[in-house]
């Protein structure tokens, strides 16, 4: 099954790459690999998906809020490889920010919202190194920001 068939099957429509909210670009390739910048959590209607983990969001919206931000780095990266994103050779990192409280310590199964759904659209080559962070804040009081680099044909 194609990626697009995958995406497909998982009623998944991916949008083109926000703007970005600062100086910086949304992604930058140097040689076979891309880099996508920081995407934070974002609901269905668009607006900033808000909460700190362990005080006022629980582990499972956690990883749902990562699985949202997972479609739209897919989006990104589809603009990155010129719409084509069959020329995705690997998902090589993910690194995850997860807005937490000090006692909160299941930042990486937040993270595994965002990790499932990579490996599940690019089959092996979804499978990723990945780190995955407690921190104080996230820009506009988001409940995770993801950033992903891939390698590309």
């Amino acid at each position: 099954m194609s990626v697009y068939e995958k995406l497909k099957a998982l009623d998944i429509t991916l949008a083109a790459p926000a703007t970005p909210a600062a100086a910086y670009v949304m992604y930058a390739q140097t040689g076979n690999l891309v880099f996508l910048s920081g995407h934070i959590a974002k609901r269905a209607d668009g607006s900033v998906w808000v909460g700190q983990l362990g005080k006022n969001i629980d582990t499972a919206e956690g990883k749902a809020a990562a699985r949202a931000i997972a479609v739209d780095l897919m989006g990104t990266l589809q603009a990155a490889v010129g719409g084509d994103l069959t020329r995705v050779k690997r998902i090589v990192k993910v690194m995850s920010l997860v807005n937490s409280t000090a006692e909160f310590t299941e930042q990486h199964l937040v993270t595994n919202g965002a990790s499932e759904l990579l490996g599940e659209v690019f089959g092996e080559a979804g499978k990723h190194a990945r780190s995955a962070f407690g921190v104080a804040q996230i820009p506009l009081g988001a409940c995770v920001e993801i950033e992903l680099i891939a390698e590309v044909a």
